[in-house]
C-alpha cells in the first residue's frame, strides 16, 4: 500500500514523497484512514513504530478539510506530550509534514523562558504541541484557551502516568470541550490506562500494531558479563575496536552520566551527557550535536532519552540495566527504526543479574551472553544490592516490573 491510496491531499503527500517514504508503516496503515473518519482511538503502539506521522498527517489532514475558523489563526488541536524531546520530535513531524499547509504550531515545554512562547501564542496558532506542567502554565497565565480544541491527542500515555501527570491530565480534560476527537497512544495497558480511556474516549476504535513487551526484529541483542569496575573499560574498547561512530548509551543516575561522560573524553571517546539537570538549551545542542556526529557518544538517562529519534542509530548500549524492565524495550527501540537493523548491548555486574532475569522474562527470550577476553568477570566477587534511588535495593524491597504492578495487558486484548 502507498500514501496515495490512505485519503490524504496533494500537499500532504509532497511532504511526504519529499521525507522518502513510499510506504506507510503498520500503525499508519490502521490508525490514519480511521482517525479520518472522525473517530477516537486507543492505540498500542511502541516507539520505533512511525506513530508519530500516525496522527500527525490525519490531524494536518482533518484541519485542511475544516472550515475556515472566523480568526485566522485559532487553536483547533492540542497534542500532549510526557517530555520537551517528546514534544520537540512531534513538533518537527508536523512542521515537516505540514509545510505546503497553512497552519502555524508551537511547540511549550518547561525550562526555557516562558515570554518568546507567549509572543508566538499572541500571533495565533491552529496546533500547540506541549508537556502538562508548561501548558498549565500558560492556561494560568491566560495566554491560551482550550475552548476551541476539536482535537486532542494524548501520546506516550503510559510515561505520563508513571511520571506522576495524572492529576495535570485531569486539569487539561476540564479544560477541553466535550465534542472532540481523542486519540490516546501507549505502549502498555495497565488498570490506569484502562481508567483514563474510558473517562477520555468515545466508542474508540482499537488498534494495536505490535505485541506488548517484544523487542524489535531487527535489534541484535546480546549480553557482556563483566565486573562493575570494569564497565567503562569494556565500554571504551567496545567503541574503539568496532569503530562505533555513533552510540546512545543509558545510565541510571544524572551523576552516573556526567562521570562517564568524563572517563570516556578521557580516553579520547567525544562524549556528552543528556539528563534533567541540563538546561533545555544544552539538552537540545547535545543531542543535535549528536545527531550531525560531532559526539561520538550520547549518555543519557530515561527520562532525558523519552523523544530521541534517530532513524539509523546502530548502537544502544545498556550501561547500566533499568530498574523497571519495560524500559530495557523502550531503550533498544531507539536502535532498529524505520526498518534498520541496530545492535543493543548491555554491561552486565554481578549486582544487575536479578534484573536481567525480569527483563528476559519480560520479552520471553534468553539474551545471548558473551564473556569476552580480558574482560571475564571475577567469580569471587559477590552481588550486592543496589542503592535506592539509582535502581534496585534489596531483592525484598525491589520495584516490580511496571507489568506487574499495573498489570498491563497488550492493547486491544482486553
Amino acid at each position: 500500500m502507498s500514501f496515495n491510496k490512505l485519503g490524504l491531499s496533494a500537499p500532504l503527500l509532497k511532504a511526504i514523497k519529499e521525507q522518502g517514504y513510499t510506504e506507510p508503516t503498520p500503525i499508519q496503515k490502521q490508525a490514519i484512514p480511521v482517525i479520518l473518519k472522525r473517530k477516537d482511538i486507543l492505540a498500542g503502539a511502541q516507539t520505533g513504530t512511525g506513530k508519530t506521522a500516525g496522527f500527525t498527517l490525519p490531524l494536518l489532514e482533518l484541519l485542511s478539510r475544516a472550515k475556515p475558523t472566523k480568526t485566522k489563526h485559532t487553536l483547533r488541536a492540542l497534542i500532549l506530550t510526557p517530555t520537551r524531546e517528546l514534544a520537540a520530535q512531534v513538533g518537527e513531524s508536523v512542521e515537516l509534514y505540514g509545510k505546503y499547509l497553512p497552519f502555524k504550531s508551537a511547540v511549550i515545554f518547561g525550562g526555557v523562558k516562558i515570554n518568546p512562547q507567549i509572543t508566538k501564542l499572541r500571533k495565533g496558532v491552529d496546533i500547540i504541541i506541549a508537556t502538562p506542567g508548561r501548558l498549565l502554565d500558560h492556561i494560568s497565565q491566560k495566554t491560551l484557551s482550550l475552548k476551541n480544541i476539536d482535537f486532542f491527542i494524548l501520546d506516550e500515555a503510559d510515561r505520563m502516568l508513571d511520571m506522576g501527570f495524572i492529576n495535570d491530565i485531569k486539569k487539561v480534560l476540564a479544560l477541553l470541550p466535550k465534542q472532540k476527537q481523542t486519540l490516546l497512544f501507549s505502549a502498555t495497558y495497565s488498570d490506569e490506562i484502562k481508567k483514563l480511556s474510558d473517562r477520555l474516549l468515545n466508542s474508540p476504535a482499537l488498534i494495536e500494531v505490535a505485541r506488548r513487551n517484544t523487542a524489535s526484529e531487527t535489534v541484535k541483542q546480546a549480553v557482556y558479563h563483566v565486573d562493575k569496575t570494569r564497565k567503562r573499560e569494556l565500554l571504551s574498547h567496545l567503541i574503539s575496536e568496532g569503530k562505533w561512530k555513533q552510540v546512545l548509551v543509558f545510565i541510571r543516575t544524572k551523576h552516573g552520566a556526567n562521570r562517564l561522560t568524563g572517563q570516556l573524553e578521557k580516553d579520547g571517546i567525544a562524549a556528552v551527557a543528556i539528563h534533567g539537570n541540563k538546561s533545555q538549551n544544552a539538552r537540545t545542542k547535545a543531542l543535535a550535536d549528536f545527531k550531525k556526529g560531532k559526539e561520538r557518544v550520547l549518555v543519557a538517562t530515561d527520562i532525558a532519552a523519552r523523544g530521541i529519534d534517530i532513524d539509523q542509530l546502530p548502537h544502544v548500549v545498556n550501561y547500566e540495566l533499568p530498574n523497571v524492565s519495560e524500559d530495557y524495550i523502550h531503550r533498544i527501540g531507539r536502535t532498529g527504526r524505520a526498518g534498520n537493523e541496530g545492535e543493543a548491548i548491555s554491561l552486565v555486574c554481578v549486582d544487575e543479574h536479578e534484573y536481567l532475569v525480569d527483563i528476559e522474562k519480560l520479552i520471553k527470550k534468553d539474551i545471548p551472553k558473551v564473556w569476552l577476553k580480558g574482560f571475564k568477570p571475577d567469580p569471587s566477587i559477590k552481588a550486592e544490592p543496589i542503592k535506592q534511588g539509582g535502581g534496585r535495593g534489596n531483592s525484598r524491597n525491589r520495584p516490580r516490573s511496571r507489568s506487574a504492578r499495573n498489570s498491563s495487558k497488550p492493547i486491544g486484548n482486553n
